[in-house]
């Protein structure tokens, strides 16, 4: 339920009218709380009669503009999320919540910003201590928050009253998560097997000087005399306008700390840093929001790639990450289909697989000798792509992710995998890429493309980089994250980022940032099939990708064990197979019917080589066989016959909006 907990905060109703702001949190309603014991909030309003009004409540806080006469500046901190909302009827005078279920989610980035500090063993230890006295010494830290005041805060036209600046500190490893809003006198402890990240809200990002208070780990000795804090060895310093000073939202810092007592260094500090800012030119609304909503359901099929990989099988006729592979999938009954976006370098949302394409060229003193060279895409403009021979069949027209939206029809859902570079283990690069994009912009540009032409489409986001995930659940309000991890793999290096590692500590950074789940390695959960109920046990859906899923044994052993999605390749050649014996049993048993009548079974062989099962159709209809194949095969011509003529009745497309509840 919604809480007031910060100074300044307020509850405020936003709605479906345009008095309640027509779902834009800008122009949504702030209550006045009573002066009687501060527990009711009220506003008297005016809604069109006659018509049923829906709203949802929120906590956050209402900041006048830096401008004089500019528009309000609206901080969501809490709101309601539950997919029915709230509704006002004005002609039987009530007011109620239809499915009686409310669901409170966290706000997303509208005008503050965070900065997040963290520290980590996944490169090396954190700190690094030069002084002798302090080198066997473990310490514990602190970090302290201090605005930098300017000489014309006050006196300013243009000032505006400020956000509360929040601190909350989050602890994950493969145990768990700990996340706190206030730290112990002499902080917490850095562990080898421990995310430590500092998380911080703000109006006024680069003006915060953030510091580190560095304390013995043993705080029995005092280790200056008569100290108020035993154990205080030092401190180190971070000014927040040096992230505007470098041009990057993310990178590292190295900070020196320096001693209590004297001005001497002590040793340094490695402070990992992340700066995620509210999408720009993009508002979201409070419509309705599915980023922690699923509903329970059989495991999805989802086509990966769309009908799937072809780089290994050169004789498939349709080509991965195309229009026509999302549809071939899509008429076999896959739920979703899974795709690769990255952007080109003149910020065009592409659907490619690899970050890197090939260009052949001629050498320069042998006219039939061809040279290839690897590229970076997000070195080439849009244009150049097109004109490449290996790729202008994949992103010619059919790979900019607008026409995608355009072309694949609105029941289809898009998992879409958002490209980034991942380090490993041993220091080196995907595709040897140590640097790409800005985060903040890469993200703002496919997040818009997205919310501007989803519609009524399902979407899931999904990637392997956890910051990414971070910054997705941060910027918008309205789509799920998958978490992408490989887990312990014998296929795939490890990764550097220890959040990355295992699939125990995958589950614990999605509990940590709220997202909807994981998508894991088939290779790990099929290593260890109780991370499902235990990921589950958690809240968090669990996802399943790798060509381990490609087997159907596989699958069946993680749907018995309750995998929310299974992603995998071919979808269109195992489902081919399926509607094959389908077509075949239903012909024999009309020939059997029939015996009699040469004209039926040749009518029945006809109708069904030619039918194509409406997808709503076809999903249901598999979930039955696989309940009930069993059967079949024992009973031979008994129960088919009835089974496999309702088969043909239910197949007719004039019947097939009959199946459409089943797995909306």
């Amino acid at each position: 339920y919604l809480r007031i907990l910060l100074p300044s905060e307020v509850i405020a109703v936003v709605g479906s009218c345009e008095t309640l702001g027509s779902w834009c949190p800008q122009k949504a309603v702030p209550l006045q709380q009573s002066e009687d014991d501060g527990t009711i909030w009220k506003k008297t309003i005016t809604v069109p009669a006659g018509v049923e009004t829906k709203y949802r409540y929120f906590t956050g806080f209402f900041l006048e503009s830096k401008n004089a006469g500019g528009p309000c500046q609206v901080i969501v901190n809490k709101w309601e999320t539950h997919q029915l909302p709230r509704s006002l009827n004005t002609s039987l005078n009530i007011c109620y919540l239809a499915d009686g279920i409310e669901c409170v989610d966290s706000g997303w980035l509208t005008f503050q910003t965070e900065i997040r500090l963290r520290l980590h063993y996944s490169v090396k230890p954190p700190v690094s201590i030069t002084k002798m006295k302090f080198k066997k010494s473990r310490f514990r830290l602190k970090l302290m928050l201090e605005g930098i005041e300017e000489e014309d805060d006050e006196e300013s036209p243009s000032s505006f009253h400020k956000m509360t600046t929040t601190l909350e500190i989050s602890m994950i490893s493969d145990g768990g998560y700990k996340s706190r809003h206030s730290q112990p006198e002499c902080g917490y402890a850095l562990e080898p097997t421990q995310w430590t990240e500092y998380s911080i809200h703000t109006m006024d990002p680069d003006n915060l000087e953030l510091i580190f208070e560095f304390f013995e780990e043993d705080l029995s000795e005092k280790v200056v005399q008569g100290d108020v804090h035993p154990g205080h060895v030092g401190t180190a310093c971070l000014l927040s306008s040096s992230f505007v000073e470098s041009g990057k939202d993310n990178g590292i810092v190295t900070l020196p700390i320096m001693s209590r007592n004297s001005r001497q260094t002590i040793g340094k500090v490695r402070v990992d840093y992340l700066v995620i800012r509210p999408i720009q030119g993009f508002q979201c609304d409070m419509q309705q929001s599915f980023s922690k909503h699923w509903r329970k359901r059989r495991p999805l099929d989802v086509g990966h790639r769309g009908a799937g990989s072809t780089h290994a099988a050169k004789h498939h006729k349709i080509r991965e990450n195309t229009i026509a592979s999302f549809l071939s999938a899509a008429s076999h009954g896959a739920a979703y289909v899974e795709f690769d976006v990255h952007l080109s370098k003149d910020f065009v949302p592409i659907v490619y697989h690899d970050l890197t394409c090939c260009i052949s060229t001629k050498k320069k003193n042998d006219k039939h000798s061809m040279e290839l060279f690897e590229v970076p895409v997000k070195d080439l403009t849009f244009d150049q792509l097109q004109l490449l021979k290996h790729i202008c069949t994949l992103i010619a027209v059919n790979n900019v992710l607008l026409q995608i939206f355009q072309a694949v029809p609105e029941h289809v859902g898009f998992n879409i995998e958002l490209k980034w570079i991942s380090q490993m283990k041993d220091g080196s690069w995907d595709a040897n890429l140590s640097t790409y994009f800005n985060m903040n912009q890469f993200l703002d540009v496919i997040l818009t493309c997205v919310l501007q032409n989803a519609g009524k489409r399902r979407i899931i986001f999904s990637c392997f980089d956890p910051d990414v995930c971070a910054m997705v659940r941060r910027k918008q309000n309205k789509y799920p994250v998958l978490f992408l991890t490989q887990g312990v793999s014998d296929i795939y290096p490890q990764l550097m980022d220890i959040r990355c590692q295992t699939t125990q500590i995958a589950m614990s950074f999605a509990q940590s940032e709220d997202i909807l789940g994981i998508s894991a390695h088939a290779e790990d959960l099929l290593r260890n099939m109780d991370s499902i109920t235990v990921a589950q046990s958690k809240g968090l859906v669990v996802f399943c990708w790798g060509d381990d899923n490609n087997d159907h044994e596989n699958r069946r052993r993680l749907r018995e064990q309750g995998i929310n999605g299974l992603i995998y390749d071919r979808y269109s050649l195992f489902n081919q197979a399926f509607c094959s014996l389908v077509r075949i049993l239903f012909c024999v048993t009309v020939c059997r019917s029939h015996s009699d009548n040469i004209k039926g079974y040749a009518f029945s062989l006809n109708f069904l080589t030619h039918i194509q099962f409406p997808p709503r159709f076809f999903r249901t209809i598999q979930c039955l066989m696989r309940n009930t194949f069993h059967i079949i095969i024992n009973k031979a011509m008994g129960f088919p016959v009835l089974f496999l003529q309702i088969v043909l009745i239910l197949s007719l497309s004039s019947l097939s909006q009959l199946f459409k509840p089943l797995w909306l």
